[in-house]
């Protein structure tokens, strides 16, 4: 039989050692073998105190070790407290039973290593040849790391879901069970058809919203297409990403897959001075411009359409996501002559887009001069918005003459500062009048160096000044019964040709519909030479009257709230005790769209403060005609003061009968002072204008 060699050294120890330690103590009391075996045993003790109190495992086969030398010790200790051998020679009996435990427990050689095996009792069997064991597709020979050959049993273990086998398998730092797996189908020029979230879901026990499966791209040294996919699986980023997400994270769960579809997060810039958050994103080239659904994302910002503190601004594939504090459109923007001052391109202030840019209208265009166009129903700021225009086009040097159809105390007001300012339909007929012989004398006057030019304001030598002719509610006067034909026709012709003579015209109302009487021609010709301003309009016209303007649908602006004051907080106590609601503040007025381009910019016009006075808005001098122009006029009866009576015979010549009517009478003979009869079927709106053109046609 064959034993180990530390086996043999052992017993052999054991056989010779008993001897010594029987005889030493009985025939050398002081011998210094006897002090060996004592500290040995301490030793053994100390062995014996610290395997008991250690945590670890192990604990008695340490003690079981250290054994032999206590147990040597105390037979030491016995014989030497012996009569000679002892009774019964026990001395000697100690020692061989001491001898006799060591070859049979042997504790060194057996127990100093663990999982140590015993000694063979038989020679081994011969080796016989066996078949290799067939490799696993699944756990290939690659030399992968620990990591990826762990995963590759727990995939083999659920079955190789998808029919796959991973290739590499990587875990993401500072996530414990996060991973990313490169998949390939387990058979060759094979695709992966049936790979779903749900299985990679079940294999690693996660929800399915925790797994990603994505196409691989085909990249150097390494496959791709088809036969391969890759496959996230991030649990503990889902969990962070829904507890605490980066602002990245965010717009892609939130705004990413809803009221932005398929933007991507760039930016989120704080204007801590003007109380704003800026976010930036841009979709991809092929997605062209975004598409935004406002009120989705006022309620991803956890805020409401009608507050008015969200702005979307887009450029190109970019899109540009405003978010106020509180909103710009409540706020007063006080005007200033600084603001209102026409710089070298003709532009000014108007007041400032809800992304807090200001917004500017111009005097002049490329054209020539400017024409205006106001809308907004009454109370909505249009008279406001129209002294910002009549002070820039005065500080720009312009004459400025105002007609309004009715009396304003507003109105009246501004014409302090204007050249000319009158009420009725008849002081507009007579100022078109005069506008209409005003650009045949200004085409006729010659500039500096002799020649005739088309007005332009960078051109030097010009000899006369820019002039803006403001209609304030001209559909009302377009509708008059005796004026009103004329008027219309006279406002097409010069905004035809007015701006090639400096002459701009400026027309404000509540509509510019073609079914109230504003011809689509004018409106076209007004459109096409000035930058609109439409205030406050009404929520179910808002898409007919910007049409009108030529807006395509898609462009089209969501309707304006009623207030931009936020809703006061309170209402559940509030209805609990039974108090009303506190009253909404309509602080509307001045708020609409500037339609300077295609999209229509929501802006705030600037507050022009009519009680403390105008004096700070406008220059000290009024600029007027020049004296060449003024004869020209006088020379065609047209230069007087336009607020007296109808003159005889200046609307026509006179009723012969005496029982005619004392009102002048549309028709019937070429008025005076260049001007021409009212003809017009097209503008019969009421019945009254029905009867006056069936006497006109019949001559009655």
């Amino acid at each position: 039989m064959s034993v180990p060699r530390s086996v043999a050294l052992e017993r052999t120890f054991y056989t010779l050692a008993a001897p010594v330690l029987a005889a030493a103590p009985n025939l050398f009391a002081d011998s210094p073998v006897n002090t060996v075996v004592q500290l040995a045993g301490a030793a053994g003790i100390g062995g014996w105190v610290l395997a008991a109190k250690s945590d670890g495992s192990g604990a008695g086969r340490k003690i079981l070790r250290w054994s032999p030398l206590v147990l040597a010790a105390a037979v030491d200790i016995a014989a030497r407290n012996t009569i000679g051998w002892g009774p019964y020679c026990l001395d000697g009996i100690l020692a061989a039973s001491w001898a006799t435990a060591g070859l049979l427990v042997m504790p060194f050689s057996r127990h100093t290593r663990r999982h140590h095996r015993p000694a063979l009792a038989a020679p081994a069997p011969a080796p016989q040849l066996q078949a290799a064991p067939e490799p696993s597709p699944a756990q290939p020979d690659d030399g992968a790391d620990a990591f990826t050959r762990q995963v590759r049993w727990l995939w083999e273990a659920r079955g190789l879901p998808g029919r796959t086998i991973v290739v590499t398998a990587t875990p993401h730092p500072g996530m414990p069970n996060d991973l990313s797996l490169l998949l390939r189908a387990s058979e060759a020029g094979r695709p992966i058809s049936s790979l779903t979230q749900e299985a990679v879901a079940a294999a690693f026990g996660v929800e399915i919203s925790d797994v990603r499966i994505e196409d691989v791209v085909r990249q150097y040294g390494r496959e791709g297409g088809p036969g391969w996919k890759e496959v996230h699986v991030t649990p503990d980023l889902n969990e962070r990403r829904r507890k605490a997400p980066t602002t990245h994270e965010w717009w892609a769960d939130r705004i990413a897959g809803g009221p932005v579809p398929g933007s991507e997060f760039i930016k989120k810039i704080r204007d801590h001075e003007r109380k704003v958050t800026h976010y930036i994103a841009q979709v991809p080239d092929e997605m062209g411009e975004p598409r935004v659904n406002q009120h989705g994302l006022a309620a991803a910002l956890k805020t409401k359409y009608d507050e008015g503190r969200l702005f979307v601004t887009v450029d190109g594939n970019q899109v540009l996501v405003s978010l106020w504090d509180s909103s710009p459109l409540a706020q007063i923007f006080p005007a200033t002559k600084e603001l209102l001052t026409p710089d070298k391109d003709g532009r000014w202030v108007t007041g400032y887009l809800g992304n807090g840019q200001p917004a500017r209208n111009r005097v002049y265009t490329d054209r020539g001069a400017a024409h205006g166009l106001f809308v907004a129903p009454s109370g909505g700021g249009k008279t406001q918005l129209m002294g910002l225009h009549v002070a820039a086009d005065a500080l720009f040097g312009a004459v400025v003459w105002l007609a309004a159809e009715a009396p304003d105390e507003k109105a009246a007001k501004l014409g302090e500062y204007t050249d000319r300012y009158g009420v009725g339909a008849l002081y507009m007929i007579r100022l078109l009048r005069t506008l209409d012989a005003l650009m045949e004398i200004r085409g006729q006057m010659p500039w500096e160096d002799g020649r005739v030019y088309d007005w332009d304001p960078k051109l030097p030598g010009c000899p006369y000044r820019m002039l803006s002719a403001y209609l304030d509610e001209f559909l009302s006067a377009a509708r008059h019964g005796d004026y009103g034909a004329e008027i219309m026709d006279l406002a097409e012709k010069v905004s035809v040709k007015g701006r090639k003579y400096g002459i701009g015209l400026k027309v404000a109302g509540q509509s510019i519909y073609v079914q109230d009487g504003f011809t689509q021609l004018l409106c076209e010709n007004l459109r096409e030479n000035c930058i609109p301003v439409v205030l406050k309009v009404a929520p179910k016209k808002v898409a007919e009257m910007f049409k009108t303007l030529g807006i395509s649908s898609e462009n089209t602006p969501e309707a304006l709230p009623r207030s931009f004051s936020p809703a006061e907080a309170g209402r559940i106590e509030r209805v609990m005790r039974g108090e009303p609601e506190p009253p909404a503040d309509s602080n509307t007025g001045g708020a609409g769209w500037i339609v300077e381009a295609k999209q229509p910019e929501v802006l705030r016009t600037l507050f022009m403060d009519f009680k403390a006075g105008l004096d700070d808005y406008f220059p000290d001098v009024v600029a007027s005609l020049t004296d060449y122009e003024i004869r020209e006029l006088e020379a065609r009866d047209l230069w007087f003061d336009w607020t007296e009576p109808p003159r005889p015979g200046e609307f026509g010549p006179e009723p012969d009968d005496e029982d005619g009517e004392d009102k002048p009478k549309r028709g019937g003979g070429k008025p005076r002072g260049g001007g021409k009869p009212a003809a017009r079927r097209d503008a019969v709106t009421s019945p009254r204008q029905a009867l006056e053109a069936i006497k006109n046609l019949s001559g009655v």
